[in-house]
């Protein structure tokens, strides 16, 4: 019986991008050549998940995630090890997260399957945009987003599934260093308690 990773299509990149340096990272500034793609219907399921190279998305206007904000992601890493070896963080917990953020949103998560094991070819197949220096990572962005186009007060039936892929540095221009928050206790993005 074939798995995930024989039926994901892997397309790859014919202009490859230039790796910046180290020291330009920043956070989020970067994207690797490739990206992992999955949709949903709710009449077929989940199917056509691929590698691709990295791309725009198309969407209708009437887009569910833009009326109505159906999207969620979550954050990953990976890390070269000091004997080359690439390394994922217990992405499992990430796909239990998105399946509990899905739930209270009426989103339709993708199988376990799908996003670790799709990471996982993602990332082998990324492994030279993960950088070696200390401090830096290959920070892993996987999202999921209404698609269906409407107009109406009800979830989605179509869902897309994407990952991509940023060589990173600190998150913070300052480093490691402690950073001053302000924190506003009168007037708040949510309801009083919530």
């Amino acid at each position: 019986m074939p798995t995930i990773m024989d039926l994901i299509s892997v397309t790859t990149t014919t202009a490859a991008k230039p790796k910046p340096p180290v020291d330009m990272l920043g956070f989020g500034k970067y994207f690797s050549d490739h990206m992992l793609i999955s949709k949903y219907d709710s009449e077929k399921g989940w199917y056509s998940t691929e590698i691709t190279p990295y791309q725009s998305l198309q969407l209708d206007p009437a887009a569910s995630v833009l009326h109505y904000g159906q999207s969620l992601f979550e954050g990953m890493k990976a890390f070269r090890q000091a004997n080359g070896d690439c390394v994922l963080f217990r992405p499992q917990f990430n796909w239990k997260r998105l399946c509990d953020g899905a739930e209270r949103l009426c989103m339709q998560a993708p199988p376990e399957d799908v996003m670790t094991q799709g990471i996982r070819q993602l990332v082998q197949l990324e492994k030279e945009w993960i950088p070696k220096e200390k401090g830096a990572s290959l920070y892993i962005r996987p999202t999921l987003i209404g698609t269906e186009s409407f107009l109406g007060v009800r979830p989605s039936q179509e869902y897309i599934f994407f990952v991509i892929c940023s060589p990173v540095g600190s998150y913070y221009a300052e480093g490691a260093e402690p950073v001053r928050i302000w924190v506003e206790d009168r007037y708040t993005r949510s309801a009083p308690g919530g």
